[in-house]
């Protein structure tokens, strides 16, 4: 296995592991086990649990800002800006919930040591540059592109918990992204 095969594999693994067993599970030993090589090997791509966290949860928003960011290209007004910001962040979610229990829930479940360096020098550009995007179309209103956010991804919540519990909400997908977009566009 080459070095930058290694370094994917144990972000696959470690995936793997968050999806089976949850963070709590999430260990290097548990990677190491699954990678087959010592606990060493691992922490030489990924000396931190912080560090491992970022692989897997960056690239994951940067998907994120750049499916909404593509869907805002040549719309014009506000209530199209809305609409589209909705429909590919929901979509491009709900498509994956796996992917985003790891990006929203994990990290809240993953304490950070003081004095660990934060993800936040690293993820503030990446929402920087979504919040943007959706506030030019807002007059500006950066608070309310952070609230239209929030609010997609409240309703994806819902659809990741109904998942979970094995039970499907009365509203289909569409329906609950229609809905909210029509609120929001309001």
């Amino acid at each position: 296995m080459t070095q930058q095969n290694t370094k994917a594999r144990i972000v696959e693994i470690a995936r793997e592991i968050m999806v089976t067993d949850g963070v709590a599970g999430l260990s290097f030993d548990a990677i190491a086990r699954r990678l087959g090589r010592s606990k060493q090997a691992v922490l030489y791509w990924y000396p931190s649990k912080r560090d491992l966290l970022a692989a897997l949860f960056l690239p994951a928003l940067e998907a994120e800002a750049d499916v909404a960011i593509a869907a805002l290209e040549g719309v014009t007004g506000r209530a199209a800006a809305i609409g589209a910001f909705v429909d590919a962040v929901a979509r491009f979610h709900l498509a994956d919930l796996e992917r985003f229990r790891m990006m929203y829930l994990a990290p809240q479940m993953t304490p950070q040591r003081q004095d660990a360096p934060s993800l936040k020098d690293e993820v503030h550009p990446v929402t920087d540059r979504l919040y943007a995007a959706l506030a030019r179309h807002l007059d500006g209103d950066r608070a309310g592109a952070l609230a239209v956010h929030a609010a997609v991804l409240g309703l994806v919540m819902m659809f990741a918990l109904a998942d979970a519990l094995n039970d499907p909400l009365k509203h289909g997908a569409g329906d609950a992204i229609a809905a909210l977009k029509a609120r929001l566009s309001a």
